[in-house]
């Protein structure tokens, strides 16, 4: 798991790669596959999410397989906020529901830093969660990959 294999596309990022890069990271977080999602992380990544400081793959792993627990048929949206050199900021939303049957959707913004290898070395994470009715979901797909023909969060009025 510690093996450090290039991602592209490599910064520096122009509007089109940073897309491409947005768009690979949330068909990562879609597969829920909380070892593969690991792997677009340096080693030393760190992380700031919610409250909670996560620092290098192997609490990359635990984080996520703790979230994926939780969080049940979890389904993300990212999008494009801007870009800079080796930065790239970006908005998303999320749904979700616990255990109780609960459904929400979590709202957040994302600020993140490269390395040249295209892995993500710092993730900064703001986020809030709304409750939401069963019947106000609007991710509908099956679990996995959101597909090409799916409405994005501006489409979506959110």
């Amino acid at each position: 798991m510690s093996t450090v294999e290039p991602r592209p596309p490599f910064p520096p990022f122009t509007h089109a790669t940073a897309i491409q890069k947005v768009r690979l990271a949330e068909d990562g977080w879609n597969s829920r596959n909380p070892e593969k999602v690991a792997q677009a992380y340096t080693p030393d990544s760190r992380w700031r999410n919610r409250a909670e400081f996560v620092n290098g793959r192997d609490e990359i792993v635990q984080f996520l397989d703790r979230k994926w627990k939780k969080e049940l048929d979890y389904r993300l949206i990212k999008e494009l906020w801007a870009v800079d050199g080796n930065r790239i900021a970006v908005r998303y939303a999320y749904e979700w529901h616990d255990d109780s049957g609960n459904w929400f959707r979590t709202f957040g913004n994302e600020n993140w830093e490269f390395d040249d290898n295209g892995l993500m070395s710092r993730r900064y994470a703001c986020l809030n969660d709304m409750p939401i009715k069963e019947a106000d979901r609007k991710f509908h797909w099956p679990q996995g990959r959101r597909p090409d023909d799916h409405p994005g969060l501006s489409d979506l009025g959110l």
